[in-house]
């Protein structure tokens, strides 16, 4: 097998929220449609404070949320008001144009609670990024999942080992949530041009490398490589089909012609956007450089 990819994240922050990012990265712009991940690190809010992200703009992606702990309610453009809990997933699509928040219930910020979960953007294909917007939530238990010989797998996203979810994908897509006992080992079949693996925690090895946690290892393509626990521990795998064309990315805007992103970013900021219900604040249009347009 060839030298897989590691990607180490960056670390940034969200509206008080800290996180790690794999992707984008210079060394890896896409996995699949995946064109952004964000890993919420454990975090303890004491009473009286929690997560807000504010009302914000999306084009020509999905948004999909998934916690490990914690709750958050996301609100949209659409007049979706859903309470997220640990093991749900929380699937919106921008289309042309959404706004949403996502932040702590009012009855945890009272209390203090903890968080800890992923977002990760997909890109739509050509074809749909300007389409209509859409949101779904789908509980945990309508997650399909499969438990054998120590090794339980989720199936987030998309198809995969043997698993299909309900959620509404646009394009051929892999998100699992995979959770091995000491000794066991997984095979990742060669079933997507690009996957990517993901260590949330534990010792693991990859074709007998070990992997660092926190890392994005990217597969090679073609390569059905073996996964071996030494201990306990928890991982994500990502992928899918390439993209069908170069996408770029600025701000949370994502499309495959600049002149998409142009529009965007003035109707943004001139507020002629659709609306939250009931939402007054929102976060204003960035102009920092590294918030510029990338090529993915």
């Amino acid at each position: 097998m060839n030298t897989p990819l590691v990607i180490r994240p960056r670390a940034e922050d969200v509206e008080g929220q800290p996180i790690l990012r794999p992707l984008p990265s210079a060394q890896c712009r896409s996995v699949g449609p995946f064109v952004f991940f964000d890993h919420m690190l454990e975090t303890r809010y004491p009473p009286g404070h929690g997560m807000n992200v504010r009302q914000h703009p999306h084009i020509g992606l999905s948004t999909l949320t998934y916690l490990f702990d914690g709750e958050l309610v996301h609100k949209d453009s659409l007049g979706s008001d859903q309470h997220v809990k640990p093991g749900d997933v929380s699937w919106m699509t921008a289309g042309s144009a959404i706004a949403h928040v996502e932040r702590t219930p009012a009855e945890l910020v009272a209390s203090g609670s903890s968080l800890h979960g992923l977002q990760i953007w997909l890109a739509s294909p050509k074809a749909l990024e300007q389409g209509p917007g859409h949101y779904s939530h789908h509980p945990a238990a309508s997650l399909p999942s499969s438990d054998n010989l120590g090794v339980k797998i989720r199936l987030i996203a998309g198809s995969g080992f043997c698993l299909t979810s309900p959620v509404p994908v646009l394009s051929p897509t892999l998100y699992a949530d995979i959770r091995m006992e000491s000794g066991t080992t997984l095979l990742i079949p060669d079933e997507y041009a690009e996957r990517a693996v993901y260590v949330l925690e534990g010792e693991v090895q990859l074709e007998g490398e070990a992997l660092e946690p926190h890392s994005l290892v990217v597969l090679p393509t073609g390569a059905s490589p073996t996964l071996f626990a030494e201990g306990e521990c928890h991982l994500v795998v990502i992928g899918g089909a390439p993209l069908d064309g170069p996408r770029r990315m600025n701000w949370n805007f994502v499309a495959s012609d600049p002149a998409l992103i142009d529009s965007a970013r003035q109707r943004w900021a001139a507020g002629d956007w659709p609306k939250v219900p009931g939402e007054s604040e929102r976060i204003e249009l960035p102009t920092r450089p590294d918030r510029q347009t990338q090529t993915l």
